[in-house]
């Protein structure tokens, strides 16, 4: 890494990677990853040229939500392992050189959590508030009409105490109560254990989430619902999501952070773009660094339209504020499975080019496509609840291939999702051994960033092309690169800007060739510009 981009904060020139940890590696024959097997397959990481490991969940949980309903915030799944199994990864992860970020889930627990154990023994408990709890309605039914994310009511009725309390989403992960004193020092205590144990940061789940108006009126009608969309989206969230007092707790956690040096707050927030840019905070009082940007997932695959995305997203960004992008994670569908396996390695080179943050997911780096999970196999409460809609997590989470032998060497016995179904060809050791494979060309682009300081921290120029090119340069000082990606399955032309003096080629999606003036079908160039040093 040269000087310059040395000098910056290492997740402005870094590149995140998301582990699944119930299916990167499984260690002791139970079908399920662990922390020993991610630890035995951190040499595939270091090798790809990432800089930091993002895990989901590995806190103790019932697992209704795999991880996201968890009933202990400071210590580890024993089906992953235990504090003792986690000091020895981290210490692995940082003599990598890398980085690790732990997922932080502060709008609900498990309702196994001993706080909502003791917050549901009666109206008197001394945690009662700790969570969010009403009256019925004069009707006897919920207290108003939030919905769930996973369908249907966001309450639910205990009959103990006559009173009805909040879950975002499932019944089992009830919504904690941010507007408690006593609970923000409880959950801020939360970090700072983890932070005092050497992580260098958190992916923070739904914080837009965090905070519910305090007199919970009815979330107005959503008019451009229908049948076939999710039922969390009959309404507008206009009273659950994104209200101003999460800001504030945003900056409190982003204030700890600070305190112990250089590490990254990465939140989960899906909103239009001057409203996200908010979650940057300001510069006297900032929130997180990245706000997750998924707009390259969300969007549609054309040039034009994520040429106009990534122009109105730049110019929505604060002075200070610095982008990120993702097309991949373990909510999100397949980027091989959505834009076919040709288009997925224009999508590695775009998201590995543009100016920001990039977060790139497991599997995606050997091009895992869909994978149909039969009715049998299905674990998503999200699909379970809401089937044929489309919103099933699973085919994301799918264990990870590394080689040829049984279960593609990701267990010794049958994992707990089934496998991509071309595992036997489509695996890490297989793309080992081709010079072009996908994992090749991730690893290509990745040590291109280390060497083209404008591809890690440069300003981006978008820049006029043929039809269905995305075109832009990324420039920094003295250094320049041009990238080209045809987005069709057609030929196009090549269009360079005027007055270069001489290109050299660094980088194709398919084979290094002779520049010609034509882009082929499917093809992505990164030039470097001579004479710009």
């Amino acid at each position: 890494m040269t000087e310059s981009a040395a000098s910056r904060p290492w997740w402005e020139h870094g590149v995140v990677y998301q582990i699944y940890p119930r299916s990167f590696q499984d260690s002791d024959g139970d079908g399920v990853g662990d922390l020993a097997g991610i630890e035995g397959r951190l040499d595939h990481v270091a090798r790809l040229g990432v800089d930091a490991i993002w895990l989901s969940p590995i806190f103790p949980s019932p697992m209704a939500d795999f991880g996201y309903d968890v009933a202990d915030y400071c210590g580890i799944e024993p089906t992953f392992g235990n504090l003792a199994a986690f000091d020895r990864l981290l210490a692995a992860i940082h003599a990598r050189g890398l980085k690790l970020l732990l997922d932080f889930v502060p709008n609900h627990s498990s309702d196994q959590h001993p706080w909502f154990i003791e917050s549901s023994s009666g109206r008197n408990s001394a945690r009662r508030d700790w969570y969010i709890w009403r009256d019925p309605a004069p009707d006897g039914g919920p207290p108003n009409n939030w919905m769930s994310d996973f369908g249907g009511s966001a309450w639910e009725w205990d009959d103990a105490s006559g009173q009805y309390y909040l879950h975002t989403f499932l019944k089992e992960q009830p919504d904690l109560n941010w507007r408690n004193s006593g609970l923000r020092d409880a959950m801020l205590e939360v970090l700072r254990f983890w932070l005092d144990r050497g992580v260098d940061g958190f992916r923070i789940d739904v914080l837009w989430y965090i905070v519910k108006a305090e007199d919970m009126p009815d979330n107005p009608a959503n008019p451009a619902w229908q049948p076939g969309i999710r039922d969390r989206d009959r309404l507008v969230q206009l009273h659950t999501a994104d209200l101003p007092e999460a800001h504030a707790i945003s900056a409190d956690m982003r204030a700890l952070a600070d305190s112990y040096g250089e590490k990254l707050l990465v939140g989960e927030i899906f909103l239009p773009n001057d409203r996200h840019a908010r979650w940057f905070g300001t510069v006297e009082r900032p929130q997180v660094h990245l706000p997750f940007n998924f707009q390259l997932i969300e969007g549609s695959w054309n040039a034009a339209g994520i040429r106009q995305l990534i122009s109105d997203y730049e110019a929505s960004l604060p002075a200070f504020g610095w982008p990120n992008w993702v097309i991949g994670s373990h909510d999100a569908p397949r980027i091989a499975a959505r834009l076919g396996e040709a288009q997925a390695r224009v999508a590695a080179m775009l998201l590995l080019t543009l100016r920001g943050t990039p977060t790139l997911y497991q599997g995606d780096e050997i091009g895992i496509g869909e994978v149909v999970i039969p009715p049998d196999r299905v674990r998503d409460p999200s699909e379970l609840r809401e089937p044929g809609l489309g919103l099933g997590r699973d085919r994301s989470r799918t264990p990870m291939p590394w080689d040829a032998s049984r279960f593609a060497g990701f267990s010794a016995v049958e994992p707990w999702l089934p496998l991509n179904p071309d595992w036997r060809t489509r695996n890490v050791a297989a793309q080992e051994e081709d010079p072009q494979s996908m994992l090749s060309l991730y690893r290509e682009l990745l040590a291109l960033r280390r060497t083209q300081v404008a591809l890690a921290i440069g300003i981006i120029e978008l820049l006029d092309a043929d039809t269905d090119v995305l075109a832009y340069e990324r420039r920094h000082g003295s250094e320049r690169c041009l990238i080209m990606l045809n987005l069709s399955g057609s030929e196009r032309s090549l269009l360079m800007p005027a007055r270069l003096p001489g290109v050299e080629l660094l980088a194709s999606t398919l084979t290094m060739r002779a520049v010609d003036g034509t882009l082929a079908p499917n093809e992505g160039l990164v030039f470097r510009v001579l004479g710009a040093r």
